[in-house]
Parts: C-alpha cells; structure tokens; sequence
C-alpha cells in the first residue's frame, strides 16, 4: 500500500491497495472519525475532491474507486452491488477503520445501502444522494446502454478528441456562469478511464447487474424499515433527470426517522452544482 501519482495536489493525493489481488485507488484527506464517499455510474473519487476537502478539517475522508471505475483495476468478476459493498468493507479492514459515516450518489447510494445491510455494525450514518435502487424509472440512456452493441458506441463516447471537446466546452460554459459546465465536465472526467477495453467491460457488467432496458432491476423497498435507528439523510436535486425527485419523496417515507432535503435548480449532481451548499448539509449531519 502506498501513494501513487495523482493529478491532484496532495490534499486530496491518491492511494493504492492490493485487494485479493486487484489494484484498488483510492484517495485520502484529513483526519478525525471517518467518512466514506462512494461514487455513481460512470463517476470516480474524483466527483468527491471539494467534499472531502470541505470535511477534511475535522474528519478522514476516503474517496474509493469502486472497482471496475476510475483508476481501480477491471478485472472480469462481480460487480454486483454487494461485491462492491464487501470491497468497501476490505478497503476499510486494510485502513483499520471499524466504523464511518457512508454517503454514497446514484449507484453509490445502492452500494451504500448494501453496506449497511451486510455490514450495520460498521455504518455511523447514511447520506443517500440521487441514490438508486428504487423502482423502474431511470434514464432512457442508461436503459439503451444494457442494449446489445453498448461496447461499440462506448468506445466512440470515450474518444480522446471527444473527451478534450467536452473539457473545453465545460470550461467555457462555467466561464460564464452556466452551471451546465459542471455537467460536460464530469461526463469528461467519467468517460476518461473508459478509453480501455477493460474498463468499458467492467462499466457494462456493473450497469447491467442494476439496470436493464426497462429500468432499475433491483429494488430497496422491501428492506427500507431496517434503517430505522440508523441517521440517515436523503438529498436530492428537484431537476434530477436520471432518478428523478420522487424517489426521494418514497425514500423518506419508508425510512423511519429519516431528513430530506431537495435543491431547488439541480439536477443529479447535487455535490457539483450546489458545493457549497451541499458541504454546509453534510458537516451539519457530521456534527450532530
């Protein structure tokens, strides 16, 4: 276990971790009692840097690439959401970290849930963020891209000219105060590592084990009340176009004891569009 280059400072600086032989990434700030962020489809730690330097002052925070995403090795296996969960629970076990607060956005929210189920003892708190695992509806692109044929428009998408394109669009649009740059950006920073074969592959296994062409194929409903007791904060972008707000509205339903908080003019990317805002919510959660 040790540093690796990273392409950001050394305040949110990247690590690397053998897990039962797969390279696993991961990057680190700060110190204190310990906050796990998890990442959504096609996203990375990276999605996370302004959070965890936010948090850092009073608290560890540890920003994993799931495995088969960011710069975490691909190899051909599960990518279930318990795989996951279980890998998160390994990563922990290696840092000698018992117990942490787990937030987890989109398909993070899932794994996030997932840890929680398998591993209660080891969960301080819950921040579902846009998460998924709530019935069928999802984005139509995420539906097409279960299709047969997925692995040849992916490689397409994740062309370096388009991915500089998108770079600069996101730069020039932010420039000028559209919040829409934010968007590009990431789609950018997601697409990057799908340029291998291998990490297109993972994406695909990991996209179809939760999604098929008619929605979301798992579903949390029937276990929501095992999180009662347990502090959990539900936040979600009024505009979310690929799990849109009204699962957050079932969510704080079937959870016992849960808060809600909706952002008025944002979509699914709460921690980029509103950073400020959403950094002030969570060191609020953390501090109670």
């Amino acid at each position: 276990m040790g540093p690796i280059v990273s392409d950001h400072t050394d305040d949110f600086e990247a690590w690397q971790v053998q897990l039962h032989g797969h390279r696993a990434i991961y990057h680190m700030a700060g110190s204190g009692p310990p906050v796990v962020l998890i990442h959504g489809m096609v996203n990375s730690s990276r999605h996370w840097r302004s959070v965890a330097l936010s948090l850092a002052d009073r608290h560890t925070v540890i920003a994993p690439d799931l495995i088969g995403h960011g710069d975490s090795a691909t190899p051909r296996g599960d990518y279930s959401l318990g795989a996951h969960a279980s890998s998160i629970r390994d990563l922990l076990a290696v840092l000698g970290i018992d117990r942490a607060t787990i937030v987890g956005h989109s398909l993070g929210g899932g794994v996030a849930m997932q840890f929680f189920y398998q591993f209660p003892q080891r969960t301080e708190r819950l921040v579902l963020v846009s998460s998924g695992g709530l019935g069928r509806e999802v984005s139509p692109l995420l539906r097409s891209a279960t299709l047969p044929g997925a692995a040849a428009l992916l490689s397409l998408a994740a062309h370096p000219r388009l991915l500089s394109g998108l770079r600069r669009g996101g730069d020039r649009l932010r420039e000028s105060g559209s919040r829409q740059g934010v968007y590009l950006q990431a789609i950018a920073r997601a697409l990057r590592p799908l340029e291998e074969p291998g990490a297109r592959t993972a994406f695909l296994h990991t996209l179809r084990s939760v999604i098929d062409i008619r929605g979301q194929r798992v579903s949390a409903t029937d276990r929501l009340y095992l999180l009662a007791g347990m502090p959990t904060l539900i936040v979600w972008g009024e505009r979310d176009r690929v799990i849109t707000v009204r699962d957050a509205d079932v969510y704080a339903e079937l959870i016992p004891g849960s808060r809600k908080v909706v952002f008025q003019d944002t979509g699914h990317l709460a921690m980029l569009e509103r950073p400020d805002a959403f950094n002030a919510l969570l060191r609020e959660l953390l501090e109670e």
